[in-house]
């Protein structure tokens, strides 16, 4: 009696595999398209971002951001700094200088510094000024009530203009363990030239 053959078990077939809709680039073109719109979105809102910093800056002294102020303070004090001023440009055919090398103010004494601009060029140029304070410290006291650096300026062909800033350190600064004992402040301005210039931009000279 010839032994009996056992069947052979039958190949095991695999689950038919889900299909959870195509994309039109493949899938690693999915992944990449996602990735690059992602991307997309980072650098927009940092570029978004960079008005609110600068705000931010100005309202708070945060980095040596000079702090606008709407009005003088109200008490002048006897102690006294030397305030130093630093002028520099990039990218600009033009000269940048401070009438006053230094200027030796009461706190809370509103002063006014004057720096004048040449434009060496054939046509108007418009620029816009960065600023801030060293020590960094001393930023949240340095108030200015006035400031060319508050808009962009346009400087016509061959024109030399003076820029007034009208500017005070608040009191607070001789009460700031941090402050109190400095005895001199440098506020520094770099003019770069405006690359995204609006109509009605404010005008040095015509």
């Amino acid at each position: 009696m010839s032994p009996s053959n056992p069947s052979k078990p039958s190949p095991s077939k695999a689950p038919p595999s889900k299909v959870w809709g195509r994309s039109p680039f493949g899938r690693n073109g999915g992944v990449a398209l996602i990735c690059v719109v992602g991307i997309a979105g980072m650098v927009g809102a940092a570029y978004a971002s960079v008005p609110l910093y600068r705000a931010f800056c100005q309202v708070t002294g945060y980095g040596g951001t000079v702090r606008k102020a709407e009005t003088a303070p109200d008490r002048v004090l006897d102690q006294t700094l030397q305030i130093r001023f630093d002028t520099n440009v990039r990218g600009l055919p033009w000269d940048f200088s401070a009438e006053q090398a230094a200027q030796t103010v009461k706190i809370g004494e509103t002063a006014v510094a004057t720096f004048k601009v040449t434009n060496h060029s054939d046509k108007p140029v418009t620029a816009r000024a960065v600023f801030n304070v060293v020590p960094e410290q001393a930023a949240v006291y340095f108030r200015k009530l006035s400031c060319f650096c508050f808009s962009d300026q346009t400087v016509a062909a061959g024109a030399t203009v003076e820029m007034p800033v009208l500017y005070f350190v608040d009191p607070k600064y001789a009460q700031d363990f941090e402050t109190k004992n400095g005895k001199s402040i440098t506020l520094s301005y770099t003019f770069y030239p405006a690359t995204d210039v609006k109509p009605g931009a404010a005008k040095a000279a015509d």
